[in-house]
C-alpha cells in the first residue's frame, strides 16, 4: 500500500503504491534471541508445500546472446543518471520467438573507496518503477558511504513503467473503477463489483495478450540475472523492499550460487496461498490501524474519539463513517466531480496505514471529512496510492500489480458465494477494513490468463548468506512473514525492526541502516535475531 519523502515503497496483493517512510526518529538496537523461526502452523504448512527448484548452473545455448548483449547507455533524467535498453526473451521456454525490452538504468559509483559492483534495488509492488524509485530516492538518498562503492541500478521488471508497461483502462475508465463499492449490499451491487473486475481484465487482455502471459515474478528474477551477467558482476547485489523480496528470494532460489550480498526487507511468505496471503495482511492493516487509533487519541483534534477511547470504539466511528460515505458520498472539490464515498474514503486511510509520518495529515483529512463535509484530503491520500495524476492519468502501476500477482497464484476465490462464505474471517481479522480487503481480493478470479505459479517454499541452499528484515506492526507485510521467509531460506539472517510502518532500511532507525550498511559495505551480515527500535 505507497506525506512522502522522495521515494515510495510498493506493497504486496492487496494493492499499489505506499506512502513513503519518514519516520525520522531517534532509535536503539539491540540483539537477543533468534526469532527465525516460523510458528508451528507456519512450519507445517511449509513442510507440505514444495520448494522452489534452481535452474542448472550453465547458461543453455540459446540464452547466451541474451547474456553477452552490450549496452548502449545514454543520460537520462537527472544528471549522473544513465538509462538503456536490455533485452530479454518473452518466453524463456521458447526464446527464439519474440523479445521484452527493459528499461535499466544506472548512477555510478561516487567514491571514494574500491567499487564493490552493481546494487540492484526494487521497491515492490509489484508494479512499482525501480527506476523511478532509483532516481528519486535510491540514487541520491542511500548513505553516501553505499553510493560511493557501489553502482545504483535499476531494472523495470517486465510489465512495469518504461518495460513494455500493460495498460488496461484509460483515466475516466479508471476513476470509475476506483469508485467501485468493494462492500457490496446486495446482489446489484455484487454484479456491478464483479463486472468492474471483469472490465479491467478484459482491458488488460486486450491491451497485452502475450505478454500478459509472461510478466511472473519467476520470469523477472531471470531477467535480473541477465542484468548481473551484462553488467559485469559475477553475484547479484540486490535491496529489495515488500514484494521485492519475493523477488529477490525468487532470485536467491533460482541461483543460490549466485547470490552476493541480499537485503529483503518487508519480506512476503512465498509458500502461502493467494487467500491466506489477503487475511493475513488484512490482519496486518488491523494492526497498524490500531497503533493509529491509539495514537490518533492523544490528540485534540483526532475526530474518531477522545483520550482513553479504546481502538475498538475507534474502529466502530470510522466504520460508521464509512456506512454514512457509503449511502451518501461527499464532496471533494475535484475538477473532474469526482466525490468522496465509501471506497476512495477507505483507500486513502489504508494509504495513511504505511507510514506513521502520514498520521497527522491523515486525522486532519478524517476532520475535514467528518466535520466540515470536505473529503478533498481523503481523496488526495487515496490519489496517491492509485498514483492518479492531477490531470486524471495513471501510471500502470495497478495495472502490472493485477496482471503479476494474478499469474504468479491461483485466485482468492471462486466467485462472490465464496467471498461471503469467508466474509467471517476477514471480518475478525480486521473489523475496519475486513470486509472491502476480501472483496478486493475478488479481482484474480476473472483474470484473461491462467495462472502459472504455485505457493513454494524458497530454501536457496548453497547461497551466502540473506538478510531478510521485518517490521513487528507492518501493516501490508506481516511481521510473521518475515519470520517465515527468514525460517525457510537455508541461509536467511533475521533482523527485526520493533516499530510501525511498511519496511524498515532508511526509515529512521540508526540501528537498522547501521547492520544493512555494515552487510552491503563489509559482507558482515546481522547475527541472527538481532532487533532494532
Amino acid at each position: 500500500m505507497h506525506s512522502r519523502r522522495p521515494h515510495r515503497r510498493s506493497r504486496s496483493r492487496a494493492g499499489a503504491v505506499l506512502l513513503a517512510a519518514t519516520a525520522l526518529v531517534v532509535s536503539a538496537c539491540s540483539t537477543g534471541q533468534s526469532t527465525s523461526s516460523a510458528s508451528p502452523a507456519a512450519r507445517a504448512a511449509q513442510a507440505g508445500t514444495a520448494a522452489l527448484t534452481a535452474l542448472p548452473r550453465a547458461t543453455p545455448a540459446a540464452l547466451r546472446p541474451y547474456y553477452e548483449q552490450k549496452l548502449s547507455w545514454r543520460a537520462c533524467g537527472a544528471p549522473g543518471f544513465e538509462c538503456a535498453t536490455l533485452r530479454a526473451p518473452l518466453d524463456y521456454a521458447a526464446p527464439g520467438e519474440g523479445d521484452v525490452r527493459l528499461a535499466i538504468a544506472r548512477k555510478k559509483a561516487t567514491g571514494p573507496g574500491k567499487r564493490l559492483g552493481s546494487l540492484l534495488v526494487n521497491p515492490g509492488g509489484p508494479g512499482g518503477s525501480a527506476i523511478g524509485y532509483l532516481q528519486s530516492y535510491a540514487g541520491v538518498g542511500y548513505p553516501a558511504e553505499v553510493r560511493a562503492r557501489y553502482d545504483m541500478v535499476a531494472v523495470d521488471p517486465r510489465g512495469v513503467a518504461r518495460s513494455e508497461p500493460v495498460e488496461c483502462l484509460d483515466g475516466p475508465a479508471m476513476d470509475t473503477y476506483t469508485q467501485t463499492d468493494v462492500t457490496p449490499d446486495d446482489q446489484r451491487e455484487a454484479d456491478g463489483l464483479v463486472d468492474a473486475y471483469k472490465k479491467f481484465a478484459e482491458g488488460c487482455g486486450a491491451d497485452a495478450p502475450q505478454l500478459l502471459r509472461h510478466v511472473s515474478t519467476v520470469e523477472a528474477a531471470r531477467d535480473m540475472d541477465i542484468a548481473r551477467q551484462v553488467l559485469g558482476d559475477e553475484r547479484l547485489t540486490f535491496v529489495g523492499a515488500s514484494y521485492g523480496t519475493f523477488l529477490g528470494a525468487t532470485y536467491a532460489g533460482l541461483f543460490p550460487e549466485r547470490v552476493g550480498r541480499l537485503v529483503l526487507d518487508g519480506a512476503m511468505d512465498p509458500s502461502l496461498p493467494a487467500r491466506r496471503l489477503n487475511l493475513d495482511q488484512t490482519a496486518g492493516f488491523e494492526t497498524a490501524f490500531r497503533a493509529f487509533a491509539e495514537d490518533c487519541v492523544r490528540h485534540a483534534d483526532c475526530p474518531l474519539g477522545g483520550a482513553g477511547t479504546s481502538p475498538e470504539r475507534v474502529g466502530r466511528n470510522l466504520k460508521a463513517f464509512f456506512d454514512k460515505l457509503d449511502a451518501r458520498p461527499i464532496p471533494t472539490g475535484d475538477a473532474d466531480g469526482r466525490r468522496l464515498g465509501e471506497s476512495l474514503a477507505t483507500t486513502g486511510v489504508i494509504a495513511a496505514m504505511y507510514d506513521e509520518s502520514a498520521w497527522p495529515r491523515l486525522r486532519e483529512a478524517l476532520t475535514a471529512a467528518m466535520k466540515e463535509n470536505d473529503g478533498a484530503g481523503l481523496l488526495a491520500l487515496s490519489d496517491s496510492y492509485y498514483e492518479r495524476e492531477a490531470n486524471g492519468d495513471y501510471s500502470n502501476l495497478m495495472f502490472a500489480n493485477a496482471a503479476v500477482n494474478c499469474l504468479d497464484l491461483p485466485p482468492s476465490f471462486d466467485g462472490p458465494a465464496d467471498v461471503r462464505k469467508a466474509l467471517p474471517a476477514f471480518e475478525k481479522a480486521s473489523p475496519v477494513f475486513g470486509e472491502g480487503l476480501a472483496w478486493a481480493a475478488l479481482n484474480c478470479t476473472y483474470w484473461p490468463v491462467a495462472p502459472t505459479g504455485e505457493p513454494h517454499r524458497i530454501e536457496a541452499k548453497g547461497a551466502k548468506p540473506i538478510v531478510v528484515v521485518g517490521t513487528t506492526r507492518d501493516p501490508a507485510t506481516p511481521y510473521r512473514w518475515a519470520q517465515a521467509l527468514a525460517a525457510q531460506l537455508s541461509s536467511g539472517r533475521l533482523l527485526t525492526y520493533d516499530g510501525d510502518g511498511h519496511t524498515a532500511y532508511g526509515r529512521g532507525s540508526d540501528c537498522v541502516d547501521r547492520a544493512i550498511n555494515a552487510y552491503l559495505l563489509r559482507g558482515t551480515p546481522p547475527k541472527d535475531g538481532k532487533r532494532c527500535s
